[in-house]
C-alpha cells in the first residue's frame, strides 16, 4: 500500500499501451535521466528506426522543420493506457516534410491505402499497427511491377503521377536504341509491342526486341533475293521511296562497283519493275568484266570482250598502261623504233580514233623540207631510205643508188662520208638538194687570186686535178711559157708552186711570175766557173732528164780529150778544194802539162 502510494505521488499517469511494459519505478531510467526530463537519445536508444532514418536524412524526423524538436514535444506521455502518442491531422498533413510530395494520383489516394503493412518490408515495422513507417520511394515497392523486371525500375522515367499507369507521357522513344522516324512515329506501340502473357500475368514486351533488320518485323517483298539491310534503300516513310544509290552494298552481289559505276543511277543498268520480286534481279550473271553485257563494243570484236584489261572504271577514255597490248590485232603491226615508243605520241586523241599510216609524213616532220619533192609534187616515202629497225640516223641508200644521180660518184668521193657533203653547217641540217656539182660549191678555192684566169677559166678545179686526190695533177704545162720536161714532169707541183715555213705550213703560193732561170730554184754548185758575162747557163751542159752534163763537150775546152783521157773518170782531174772554208770542185784546170799531172 505505500509503495504504491509512493509510485502514484512520482509518476504523473499511466504510460500508453506501446510502452505499458516499462511501467514501474525500476525502469524510470529506461527513458528519463535523473534530475532531468526525457532524453531524445534515451528515444532513439529504442525506436533505432527512427535513429536510422535520421542517419541516413530520410523521412518526416530527418526534416529541418522537425528534427531539432525534441521527441516529447510531439509524443509526450503518461496520458493512460489508451492515449495515441502518434496524432495528427492526416487531411491537412503536409507529406513534404516527410520527404515524399505527393503528386497527382497520390494525393487524392487515403493514407491508408499506401501505409498498410503489405508495402513495409521491415519485418519489424511491419508488425505494428497504424505505422506510418517503413515505406521505399521506390514505385515498386507498392506497385506490381507489369513489365516483370525486363525494364528499369524507375517508373517516372515512362510514367507519370498524373496520369494513369497505362500512359506514358515521360518516355521518349528517341532516347532508346531505336529512335522513331517516317511512317514509325504514326504506328501503335501494340503493332510493335504485342501484349501476351508472361508467368500468368497480361505482358506488354518493351525490351530485348530486334530491329536490326526490318524483316524481324515486316514481310520480305524480295522473297530474299536482295542482300543487307532494308534501310540501304528503302527509308521509314515510305517503302516506295528509293535511296539505294551509293548506299546499297553492291559488294554482297559479286559486282563491286567502281569508278563511274558508282555514280550512275541503279536504273541505268537495272530495268525499273513494281513486282519486288523482278526488281534489280536483270543483271545476275552479268561478271564485272563483261562490260559488253551492258555497253556497246566500239571495237566489234576485234580487240577481245576483256575490256579492263584497258579500260577503267572511273572512264571509257582513263587506259591503263598499254605495255600488254598486241599491236599485230590492228591493221597496223608495229615494228623496230615503234616498238619503243609510247601509244601517246601516235594516239594523240583516243586509241580508237582513226590513224591515216598510208606515210611516214603523216605522223612525221619532213626534216628534208622537202628536198625530195618532185616536179609533180610527190615526194617519195621515208621508207625507201629508212627502216624502222634503225631508225632516222641510219640510211638505206647506196652507192649504187648515188650513181643514178646527176652528181654520180667518183674517186675519192665515194671514200667521203655523206655528212661531209650534206650536211649544212650553218642550219646544221642534213640537205640533199640544190647542193651545186662545180668543186668550189663545196670546196673552198684554194688558187683563188693566184692563178690566172687564162689557165683557170670558170674556176673549174677539173682543169689540173681528178677525184682520186687533190695531189693528183693532170694540169698541160705546156700551155705556159715553161713546158715540163725531163725529170721536172716527175716532180710535185708544190716544190716549185708553194713555200712551206721549217713547221711543215704553207705560207704562200705562186703561179706567175717565176723565174725560168735553173739558180732560181737549184743551187749553182759551180759558182761562177761557167759564167759568161756574169751568167750561168746550166742548160750549155746540162738536160732535164739528169744533172749529168750530156751537152757537155770536153772538145771545146782549152784541153780536148784524146787517147786515155777519154776514159778518165772526171774526179780524178777535177778534185775538190776547200776555199773559203767550203768544199769546191774546180773545173777550171790552168795548167795541161803532163807533169802537172803525173810523176
Amino acid at each position: 500500500m505505500i509503495s504504491a502510494i509512493s509510485y502514484s505521488q512520482i509518476s504523473p499517469g499511466d504510460l500508453s499501451q506501446p510502452h505499458a511494459d516499462l511501467e514501474g519505478m525500476s525502469k524510470c531510467t529506461q527513458c528519463h535521466e535523473l534530475g532531468n526530463k526525457v532524453a531524445d537519445k534515451k528515444c532513439l536508444e529504442c525506436h533505432d528506426e527512427i535513429q536510422t532514418l535520421l542517419t541516413n536524412r530520410r523521412g518526416y524526423h530527418a526534416n529541418a522543420r522537425v528534427k531539432n524538436k525534441s521527441c516529447v514535444a510531439c509524443h509526450n506521455e503518461h496520458h493512460g493506457r489508451k492515449f495515441k502518442m502518434i496524432r495528427f491531422d492526416q487531411d491537412n498533413f503536409n507529406h513534404d516534410l516527410a520527404g515524399y510530395t505527393l503528386k497527382g494520383k497520390h494525393e487524392v489516394v487515403d493514407c491508408k491505402k499506401c501505409h498498410t503493412p503489405d508495402y513495409i518490408a521491415n519485418k519489424d515495422i511491419k508488425k505494428r499497427k497504424n505505422t506510418f513507417l517503413g515505406l521505399e520511394k521506390k514505385c515498386l515497392s507498392c506497385h506490381d511491377d507489369y513489365h516483370q523486371k525486363t525494364l528499369s525500375n524507375k517508373c517516372t522515367n515512362c510514367h507519370s503521377m498524373e496520369t494513369a499507369f497505362k500512359e506514358t507521357p515521360n518516355f521518349d522513344h528517341d532516347k532508346t536504341d531505336y529512335a522513331l522516324q517516317g511512317k514509325h512515329i504514326e504506328v501503335d506501340c501494340k503493332k510493335c509491342h504485342e501484349v501476351t502473357t508472361r508467368n500468368g500475368k497480361e505482358f506488354q514486351q518493351f525490351s530485348d526486341i530486334r530491329f536490326n533488320d526490318c524483316k524481324t518485323c515486316h514481310d520480305d517483298p524480295h522473297n530474299q533475293q536482295l542482300t543487307g539491310k532494308c534501310n540501304q534503300c528503302h527509308t521509314e516513310k515510305s517503302f516506295s521511296t528509293f535511296i539505294g544509290r551509293n548506299r546499297f552494298n553492291h559488294n554482297v552481289t559479286g559486282f563491286t562497283l567502281k569508278g563511274k559505276h558508282k555514280k550512275i543511277n541503279c536504273f541505268s543498268c537495272h530495268t525499273k519493275t513494281r513486282n519486288p520480286k523482278l526488281v534489280f534481279q536483270d543483271k545476275q550473271k552479268v561478271s564485272e568484266n563483261r562490260c559488253i553485257a551492258c555497253h556497246k563494243d566500239e571495237h566489234e570484236g576485234k580487240y577481245g570482250t576483256n575490256c579492263a584489261k584497258c579500260h577503267r572504271e572511273n572512264s571509257f577514255l582513263s587506259l591503263r598502261k598499254m605495255d600488254f597490248f598486241n599491236h599485230s590485232v590492228t591493221d597496223y603491226p608495229l615494228q623496230g623504233k615503234h616498238l619503243e615508243v609510247d601509244c601517246k605520241q601516235c594516239h594523240k586523241k583516243r586509241f580508237s580514233t582513226p590513224i591515216n599510216f598510208t606515210s611516214c609524213n603523216n605522223c612525221h616532220e619532213d626534216y628534208h623540207q622537202g628536198d625530195f619533192t618532185k616536179q609533180n609534187g610527190t615526194s617519195p616515202d621515208c621508207v625507201e631510205c629508212h627502216s624502222l629497225e634503225k631508225g632516222f640516223d641510219y640510211s638505206l641508200y647506196t652507192l649504187e643508188q648515188h650513181q643514178t644521180t646527176t652528181f654520180p660518184l667518183e674517186g675519192a668521193h665515194n671514200a667521203t662520208p655523206c655528212f661531209a657533203c650534206h650536211v649544212d653547217e650553218k642550219e646544221e641540217r642534213w640537205k640533199f638538194s640544190e647542193l651545186g656539182t662545180s668543186c668550189t660549191e663545196c670546196h673552198q678555192d684554194f688558187h683563188q687570186g693566184y692563178i690566172s684566169k687564162k689557165y683557170y677559166p670558170t674556176k673549174k678545179c677539173e682543169t689540173c686535178h681528178v677525184n682520186d686526190s687533190w695531189r693528183s695533177v693532170t694540169f698541160n704545162h705546156s700551155l705556159t711559157k715553161w713546158p715540163l720536161t725531163g725529170k721536172h714532169k716527175s716532180v710535185d707541183c708544190r716544190n716549185c708552186h708553194f713555200e712551206i715555213s721549217n713547221k711543215n705550213k704553207l705560207t704562200t703560193q705562186k703561179f706567175k711570175g717565176l723565174q725560168t732561170k735553173c739558180t732560181e730554184c737549184h743551187d749553182n754548185k759551180h759558182g761562177d766557173t761557167f759564167a759568161i758575162n756574169g751568167i750561168t747557163d746550166c742548160k750549155r751542159c746540162h738536160v732535164t732528164n739528169s744533172w749529168f752534163p750530156k751537152k757537155f763537150n770536153h772538145n771545146n775546152t782549152a784541153f780536148p780529150l784524146k787517147g786515155q783521157h777519154a776514159n778518165v773518170e772526171c774526179k780524178e782531174c777535177h778534185t775538190a778544194k776547200t776555199v773559203n772554208g767550203k768544199a769546191t770542185i774546180v773545173y777550171k784546170i790552168k795548167r795541161f802539162q803532163c807533169i802537172d799531172c803525173h810523176q
